[in-house]
């Protein structure tokens, strides 16, 4: 065994981030855990570099963000052997977190272990769930969460805002609501999306998919918005997902009320050959069966 690889569970609040990705000179979730782990693993010639579930975006939250860690054996072997601290995952995770708190408390580890397999947090997940907040003028607007929380003005339908999301569910290409990216497709399955109020008004979007394209979530927020002041009307919205182009009829609303809830995975003994299959290009829509177009997938919004 050459390597021991561990899955790390993160928290973070995206609003002081240039987003998950290490960028030279910017402030970003991946290079503070990944400098924290250095500092904890004091080993200089250990090779520290996360892959994650999701790379978000600037400004995007995570409270179920998922990264996979490759130690060496000789590493996890020290770590393991030093039962003073404990069990060796707990210990690590109890340690790290020492560091951020006094480095960087926008960031928190929820939890480490050994991955099970097959285990690849970027290429095993069979779907990722995001949440979006937006207060209108009809909800409270709690200055505690306005870094969470879109404050949107006039009044929304809801029911409207709902049923166009539902309508929006199912495979489909989501050129209308991604940025385009060149080498990249933008066909993914949309297997949730609905909107609802909280007991304080607060308008609550689930989106769940297998995969998300650049910005997807936000555009898909965006259409809804604009459905809810009645500015669109849902047909239209329908329309342009069928013509798979992207459009500027609707805007891509604020990173801050978005956050990644939780990153789905199937059983242990599936987490290779999901990760396989994930990793072969997304074929054309009709050319293929929704299964074999599940993606090349880390999702990015």
């Amino acid at each position: 065994m050459d390597t021991v690889r561990l899955r790390i569970d993160a928290a973070y609040d995206g609003t002081a981030f240039a987003g998950w990705s290490s960028q030279p000179g910017l402030r970003t979730v991946q290079g503070t855990i990944e400098a924290a782990l250095a500092t904890v693993l004091r080993d200089p010639a250990e090779q520290v570099r996360l892959v994650v579930a999701g790379r978000t975006d600037a400004g995007v939250h995570a409270t179920g963000q998922v990264a996979h860690l490759d130690l060496s054996a000789e590493r996890w072997a020290a770590l393991a052997a030093d039962r003073r601290r404990g069990e060796p995952t707990t210990a690590l995770a109890r340690r790290l977190n020492g560091v951020l708190a006094s480095a960087d408390p926008d960031v928190v580890i929820t939890g480490i272990a050994l991955a099970p397999a097959g285990f690849d947090a970027r290429f095993s997940p069979i779907w990722r769930r995001y949440a979006y907040r937006i207060a209108d003028e009809a909800a409270l607007r709690d200055p505690l969460r306005r870094a969470h929380t879109l404050w949107q003005p006039g009044t929304l339908d809801a029911a409207a805002m709902d049923a166009l999301a539902q309508s929006l569910v199912g495979l489909h290409d989501f050129g209308a609501f991604c940025k385009p990216r060149e080498g990249s497709t933008t066909i993914r399955t949309l297997l949730d999306y609905r909107w609802r109020r909280d007991d304080d008004g607060v308008l609550l979007a689930t989106v769940r998919a297998d995969a998300f394209c650049h910005s997807m979530v936000r555009a898909l927020v965006g259409a809804a918005v604009a459905v809810g002041l009645g500015r669109r009307e849902p047909d239209a919205i329908v329309e342009l997902l069928r013509s798979a182009q992207r459009t500027s009829l609707f805007p891509v609303v604020a990173a801050k009320g978005l956050t990644l809830v939780e990153v789905g995975y199937p059983p242990d003994a599936e987490l290779a050959a999901r990760a396989e299959q994930t990793r072969a290009r997304r074929q054309p829509l009709g050319s293929a069966s929704p299964a074999a177009t599940a993606a090349d997938g880390a999702s990015s919004d």
